[in-house]
């Protein structure tokens, strides 16, 4: 505003200046910059871009405080055609979010964006894009699909953190995903960590889901690649935190407001299960904590993920026709170590899980998850009668990272074990009848730890 005042005095009060519409001019362009000033300061974080269907896409972004927000889009191969969202006033109680659907697409489209704050278009420097997924059925090969992963973002907050060394770092991580160029992320829990002060309130948790989004490194990865999520305990609620949590009904109406997956609670109990496909993939959301039994209540039948959600999984994985079946969950599945919170610390659960895959002849089942601050591969083959399960570790992305301490874990590939900051990014292609996965593990910088190539073919069961 300062500087404004002061070329406004300039135009009105220097000698020799050119003709009064020319002044005039000057002062419109210096009001038509601060009102644009005004927009980009109103916004808080984002946008972000959601989930993607072949006919819609939802958008995101949240604001400083109170503002009519809508999106302009238009096909970049048609740039003069615009599309415009539905507007909405983003409000305190929704901590000023606003999610809104792109609903004019096509499919196999690739759309720039823009959003306008109180009527003024928010300028950023990064490509803003989103993509339609493509309509290939019946017409081509399923396309090639590159997607990140990742779980434990901590963003430091001086003020409410641990005296001492700071927990969070390294956070130009989300530069290096970016520049792969992924079609989305998908974020596999602890991607924030509440603090003491946040997990008994609504106030809590808004603060904190809000000081994580705003992450400066954070914004172009959010502006141009779809993204997905589930939770772990650090974003759900206190450390370890399970069904008892007092305030769960909040965690999962945060999660749900921040966070831009196509559905939630698909077995409308309560939680986060969700599901959702891209190309011929299908990916499964699971919810690891809401219907979570204690770590140290051994007194009755315990659960983790409970029969109504193992129940729905494997009904819809035995629906899925695709190649690779991605089940998504905060913790390792197929770790042999009964420690710290992986599943082998529910054996009863975990075997009726592991059986009914097999019973239901479910095959292409890869494990995604994250928790332990570290990465890992582990591969589990009961018998020459099966095909051998994954289960893919990725962690930590910008949280303390273990230095590659893992206990006695007998199904882990030695050699995929990674003790740093690091990010997975995962490459399907090949024909319909023969993809082929890749999984390749970067560090903080983008470069290449490991790589390993899955076919498909080797997940089906023996003729």
């Amino acid at each position: 505003m300062a500087n404004c005042a002061l070329f406004l005095w300039s135009v009105t009060n220097l000698q020799n200046l050119p003709l009064m519409k020319h002044r005039l001019y000057l002062i419109m362009v210096c009001f038509a910059n601060l009102f644009l000033s005004v927009a980009q300061d109103m916004v808080q974080s984002g946008p972000m871009v959601g989930y993607s269907t072949m006919r819609e896409v939802l958008l995101w972004v949240q604001t400083t405080e109170s503002a009519e927000v809508y999106f302009e889009y238009f096909d970049l191969e048609r740039p003069d055609e615009h599309f415009k969202t539905d507007s909405t006033v983003t409000k305190a109680q929704d901590g000023f979010v606003a999610r809104l659907v792109a609903n004019e697409i096509l499919p196999g489209k690739t759309y720039g964006y823009a959003v306008y704050v109180n009527g003024e278009k928010v300028q950023r420097d990064y490509p803003m894009e989103f993509q339609a997924q493509t309509l290939w059925q019946w017409r081509t090969d399923p396309p090639e699909v590159n997607f990140a992963i990742g779980s434990c973002n901590y963003v430091n907050e001086t003020r409410f953190d641990r005296p001492g060394k700071p927990y969070g770092s390294e956070h130009e991580i989300f530069e290096s995903i970016h520049g792969k160029r992924p079609d989305f992320m998908l974020w596999l829990g602890d991607n924030t960590y509440l603090r003491e002060v946040d997990w008994n309130s609504r106030t809590g948790f808004l603060h904190r889901y809000t000081h994580t989004r705003s992450l400066p490194e954070l914004q172009p990865l959010l502006a141009s690649t779809h993204h997905y999520a589930i939770w772990d305990d650090h974003d759900y609620g206190p450390n370890n935190a399970d069904s008892s949590f007092w305030l769960k009904e909040t965690a999962s109406e945060m999660f749900k407001l921040f966070w831009a997956n196509p559905n939630f609670d698909v077995i409308d109990q309560g939680g986060i299960t969700g599901f959702f496909q891209w190309a011929d993939l299908d990916f499964f959301l699971l919810d690891n904590r809401y219907y979570r039994t204690s770590n140290d209540n051994f007194t009755t039948e315990r659960q983790l993920l409970g029969k109504a959600q193992i129940d729905w999984l494997i009904n819809a994985l035995s629906s899925s026709s695709a190649p690779f079946k991605f089940v998504a969950i905060g913790g390792q599945v197929l770790s042999t170590e009964a420690d710290y919170e992986n599943y082998a610390t529910f054996p009863e659960e975990r075997r009726y899980l592991l059986d009914k895959i097999r019973e239901s002849k479910v095959e292409g089942v890869i494990f995604l998850d994250g928790d332990r601050h570290h990465t890992v591969l582990s591969r589990m083959q009961e018998s020459e009668d099966v095909y051998p399960i994954y289960d893919l570790t990725c962690s930590s992305l910008t949280a303390g990272a273990n230095n590659n301490k893992e206990l006695p874990n007998t199904n882990k590939l030695e050699e995929t074990l990674v003790g740093q900051h690091n990010f997975g990014v995962l490459n399907v292609s090949g024909p319909r009848t023969s993809r082929v996965l890749k999984i390749t593990i970067f560090d903080k910088d983008g470069a290449e730890l490991w790589s390993k190539d899955i076919k498909a073919q080797d997940l089906k069961y023996p003729m």
